[in-house]
């Protein structure tokens, strides 16, 4: 299978946005050729979740944190299973979490616990696939590799059965593409081609010199060069009936959708992406390491209007603790991510963006009970942890359980179908709609349920 390497900043624009502008002939599609190929369920559900959320804020958290030291903690286990930490009271009545996030423990009546997280595949390409798509099996065809055999991610499935029209993709992934020499599946449009893509920003936000080049590349552009560069784009139009073969045609195709993407995108979010803007004192509540800074141009993307933002905090091994487990957590991982997640979810409460923004963290599964020799924990998808926040999740709960070695749910599992249904739910997607990718073939975008728990 063809891998997909990282891209280096920005991805395709979607074909419905570019037809626009013209060059409908040259791509041999019409509105039309969309309509009749996207089937919507109708049904919009009563829940009150439904449609809450402007935006969600999927926090991955690449290589699979250890639950049992962050989240679920065993204290009465073995001591080869419960480890050397502690759990900590949290501002949450009844609610503990380990001792290395105690920002988030004064924060935790913003956020719920879901203590059973479930699936059956404990290998990182696969399971990042599972969570980043929301779909529990692997697609006929696809590989550890990503390729164009996967099932779409979030955003693009979003863009299939509700396309932004704005020039601008359904969804950003920064600031890392999740890999291990060759791209995880689950972070493109998949099957449904590459004009559903998120926009890939693969820059560091917390570097001084961090720009998007496309961008800041058209920097000069006036309205009238707009204006010459889109009567261009109509010639190409006028003039498709030269293009002799299909290659050439989806070449051009792609170009010229690319070209509009950065005609579309530049003037909006140029500033959206300028962090020189932001306070300094901001920008130190946030954590000057890259995981906070990618919250905080997290918060801008969600003010400027994005429906999907993925934050990843590593690109495969980050979270992947088969030694050292304790001290990486302690002294590497914990810190960032409890300073930027408790910054990120404050600023949001103040800004009153927290009630319409659904905010989630997890990793692709958990680790072990027991440590293993090196100190360390090895991949565990029997039960795990997930975060959740804002768009009516009701703060200071745990949701389910695990057993008494955090190794399987004692109560009812929850599964990366299920979080898909309530990512889906929460933007006003019903998850029982089909989308038709581009053989025709009608795919149901989702199987699983909603987390109903967190908004009770």
């Amino acid at each position: 299978m063809p891998q997909l390497p990282p891209i280096q900043s920005t991805s395709a624009i979607s074909r419905n946005r570019f037809l626009q502008v013209g060059f409908s002939g040259a791509l041999g599609l019409g509105l039309a050729d969309l309509a009749t190929g996207r089937k919507v369920n109708a049904e919009t559900g009563s829940n009150a979740l439904f449609g809450r959320a402007k935006s969600v804020v999927l926090l991955f958290l690449s290589g699979a944190p250890s639950h049992q030291d962050i989240w679920d903690l065993k204290p009465d286990a073995p001591a080869e299973v419960r480890g050397e930490f502690r759990p900590i009271d949290t501002v949450a009545p009844g609610v503990q979490i380990g001792p290395h996030v105690p920002r988030l423990a004064m924060v935790a009546d913003k956020f719920a616990i879901v203590r059973s997280m479930t699936h059956s595949l404990p290998s990182h390409e696969h399971a990042t696939h599972f969570v980043l798509t929301g779909v529990n099996q692997v697609p006929p065809g696809a590989t550890h590799m990503a390729s164009r055999a996967d099932w779409p991610c979030y955003s693009a499935t979003m863009q299939a059965v509700r396309p932004r029209v704005d020039g601008v993709p359904s969804g950003v992934m920064l600031p890392t593409y999740i890999h291990n020499g060759y791209g995880f599946s689950g972070q493109t449009g998949g099957f449904m081609g590459s004009q559903y893509d998120p926009w890939h920003v693969t820059k560091d936000p917390n570097a001084a010199d961090f720009n998007i080049d496309e961008l800041t590349l058209l920097q000069d552009l006036t309205d009238q060069r707009i204006q010459s560069r889109r009567s261009l784009l109509t010639a190409l139009d006028d003039q498709h009936q030269y293009l002799q073969t299909p290659a050439a045609s989806q070449s051009l195709s792609r170009s010229v959708e690319k070209a509009h993407q950065l005609l579309g995108a530049a003037g909006k979010f140029r500033d959206v992406f300028d962090m020189n803007r932001e306070p300094a004192e901001m920008r130190d509540r946030y954590g000057r390491h890259s995981f906070g800074q990618s919250l905080l141009l997290a918060r801008r993307l969600v003010e400027a209007g994005m429906p999907i933002i993925q934050a990843n905090m590593g690109t495969m091994n980050n979270w992947d603790t088969h030694g050292d487990n304790f001290g990486q957590l302690k002294n590497r991982l914990l810190p960032p991510f409890d300073q930027g997640l408790s910054a990120f979810l404050t600023d949001l409460d103040e800004r009153g963006l927290l009630d319409t923004t659904l905010v989630v963290a997890v990793g692709e599964f958990g680790r072990t009970p027991q440590i293993n020799p090196g100190g360390g924990r090895d991949h565990w998808s029997g039960v795990f942890s997930a975060v959740f926040a804002g768009a009516g999740v009701r703060g200071g709960q745990v949701i389910g359980a695990s057993d008494d070695q955090a190794a399987y749910p004692a109560t009812r599992g929850w599964y990366p179908a299920d979080l898909g249904a309530t990512i889906f739910t929460a933007l006003g997607i019903d998850p029982e709609t089909t989308m038709t990718d581009r053989f025709g073939r009608p795919h149901k975008i989702n199987a699983g349920q909603i987390i109903a728990p967190l908004f009770s």
